[in-house]
């Protein structure tokens, strides 16, 4: 994740930042009991200003709302992945905490909110929190592998597996190999993004990271493929885009979403789509744009991506924002469906 001055303004309105602080002088055990968190929400009935307009590149809006609480806790949301058949979701943030509850729909199936909301420290190897020290606490890649959830963490590079998605606040977590050289990942530009591929017609499962900021000489993006069978790639890299987050697509193509900042009112999002044939040891992989947008549509600091499949079979993509514990950003969720190439 790139600081700026904008992402970086720690302006919070004061009921938050007094909760957050009252919190921060608890023990550790007593923060671990603070599980419980009310999130209001509002609707977002249009992506854009023009509410006829319902597509946008290869993607349709279906549905998605702004959400915020008085727990100074929910902020810096920079992770999601939808469980259940899209009816619950587990997240991180990037201050060190898991978040996780249900996502309410309408009758139409469109997201209205989030229910059953609980936040708890992500715990280190010693059974305490890391919220105390943001080198350790800045989750900003999630990927649920079978039974484990993964985590990738910037300024403190490592992933790591943690035990039980659908409720991992008490887990520990054990470390993840992963080939990058630690010396070629940026302090706070490093493992943004963490997917894992469920295999299938003649797939092979996989798992999949991809750096923010990280490059190599020539300006590509440092990525890899987990495990022995895998190994470093390279993912072109178009300035002034950043990668924010990745997610494998049903037919194993890798969607990455990525984030322009080019100073205030000046954010852009877009979603790439890498043909998972060329994910390999060696590669340098580029692809087409499917979606791109800015503040003409409901964006904010976009960085948590996932990609699901629906009771009609179609696929969606959910995308949520990071707001920086600040007062002049939201937390946003949004919902898309997958609707034909789009343009490159």
């Amino acid at each position: 994740m790139v600081e700026t001055g904008m992402k970086r303004r720690r302006q919070a309105p004061l009921a938050a930042a007094l909760c957050a602080g009252l919190a921060w002088l608890q023990p550790a055990s007593a923060i671990a009991e603070q599980r419980e968190i009310t999130v209001a929400a509002s609707p977002i009935a249009s992506f854009a200003a023009d509410a006829a307009v319902k597509r946008f590149g290869a993607l349709g809006y279906v549905g998605g709302f702004s959400y915020s609480s008085r727990d100074g806790r929910l902020a810096g949301v920079s992770a999601i992945r939808l469980l259940h058949g899209r009816s619950r979701f587990l997240a991180v943030t990037d201050t060190g905490y898991w978040f996780s509850g249900a996502i309410r729909r309408d009758a139409e199936g469109r997201p209205t909110g989030f229910d059953e909301t609980a936040m708890a420290p992500i715990l280190g190897p010693d059974g305490e929190p890391r919220t105390r020290r943001k080198g350790l606490a800045d989750a900003e890649g999630l990927a649920i592998d079978g039974d484990r959830a993964l985590v990738s963490f910037e300024r403190d590079h490592r992933i790591e597996a943690f035990a039980n998605p659908d409720n991992p606040f008490d887990s520990r977590p054990s470390g993840v190999a992963q080939p990058i050289p630690l010396r070629e990942l940026r302090g706070n530009a490093g493992i943004e993004a963490i997917a894992v591929d469920a295999g299938g017609a003649g797939r092979e499962k996989r798992t999949v990271i991809v750096t923010e900021q990280s490059i190599d000489r020539d300006g590509n993006l440092f990525a890899a493929i987990l495990g022995p069978a895998g190994g470093l790639f390279k993912v072109v890299r178009e300035e002034p885009w950043s990668v924010t987050d990745s997610a494998f697509l049903p037919d194993g193509d890798l969607l990455l979403l990525e984030r322009r900042y080019q100073g205030f009112g000046r954010i852009g999002m877009r979603l790439r789509r890498l043909g998972g044939g060329e994910i390999r040891p060696g590669a340098l992989v580029d692809g087409p744009v499917l979606m791109e947008a800015d503040f003409g549509q409901q964006i904010d600091n976009m960085e948590g991506l996932d990609v699901s499949v629906g009771d009609d079979g179609h696929t969606y993509i959910a995308v949520v924002s990071d707001d920086n514990g600040s007062m002049f950003q939201r937390n946003l969720y949004l919902e898309f469906v997958l609707d034909g190439p789009g343009p490159s």
